[in-house]
């Protein structure tokens, strides 16, 4: 059990940042994974070329790395923004457009898991018309990931990196998943259960696995304090893990953490487990 059981992949958009998109795939490559996953790689476009598409598509490829997991358009992130679900006018505008280019792109690759940041609350807007628009727009997406056979994702984030961010504990993130599954009637809607953003909120760990573990699609990890890789802190990360395999998930685990030097940031765990089984 522990680490060596686990389907790791590293998520591109927070580790290997040093290189040109293109080249983190294969970077990931060589320090042994075989999955991998990414935010929204064109921050200034929710509607990139074909030949940029098709670039990344080749650079998966190429590398011999599946892309387990993608972000639909999210605003500037990393920056100020956390998603654009429920931000009116421009922005959701923007989210839209993004959906069917970004299911498209999973179904391209393989992808099975697409990620919907909720967006921040903006000064002057009723939070219930931003709830109310969060749900038209994730209701569409679930749509577009059912029409691919992905898995749609809605993301805890925490409140101390995260202030305007509505969706930070569980059981809020839990709530959108039940309103978009019932909304669609298509049931794939999921959690994606981050265990650095549950922690820094203070949430108990292993209740949320227990609660929580069938309704998760996908799980994120890095070690509090500080966001680094595991054991650089003191979550007991491991048992984690083995407590949300034995509760049932059988998915992929995105080391999102952060890292100077992202390979060397792997010694934690043996080099014969980092390829995705």
């Amino acid at each position: 059990m522990g680490y060596t059981d686990q389907r790791f992949d590293v998520n591109l958009s927070i580790l290997f940042t040093e290189l040109p998109l293109l080249e983190r795939p294969a970077a990931a490559a060589a320090a042994g994974f075989t999955a991998v996953e990414l935010w929204w790689p064109w921050i200034d476009t929710p509607t990139p070329a074909r030949a940029e598409l098709d670039a990344l598509k080749t650079a998966l490829e190429d590398a011999g790395t599946q892309l387990v997991g993608l972000n639909f358009y999210a605003g500037r992130l990393p920056g100020p923004d956390r998603g654009a679900v429920s931000v009116p006018g421009e922005e959701s505008d923007r989210f839209r457009a993004n959906i069917d280019v970004a299911a498209d792109f999973a179904a391209s690759v393989g992808c099975k898991a697409l990620n919907a940041l909720y967006g921040n609350r903006v000064e002057g807007v009723d939070p219930a018309v931003q709830d109310e628009l969060a749900l038209e727009n994730l209701a569409i997406a679930a749509r577009a990931a059912d029409r691919v056979g992905a898995t749609l994702l809605i993301e805890t984030l925490n409140q101390p990196e995260s202030p305007l961010y509505p969706l930070v504990s569980a059981p809020s993130a839990i709530e959108v998943v039940d309103k978009v599954n019932a909304a669609t009637g298509l049931g794939n809607a999921k959690f994606l259960l981050d265990l650095y953003h549950l922690a820094m909120n203070d949430e108990d760990l292993s209740e949320v696995i227990e609660k929580y573990a069938a309704k998760t699609g996908h799980v994120q990890i890095a070690d509090k304090p500080g966001r680094g890789a595991p054991g650089t802190g003191d979550l007991p990360l491991e048992d984690l893990l083995d407590q949300l395999r034995k509760a049932g998930y059988q998915g992929f685990v995105g080391l999102e953490y952060k890292a100077a030097d992202a390979a060397a940031s792997f010694d934690w765990l043996p080099a014969g487990a980092r390829a995705a089984r």
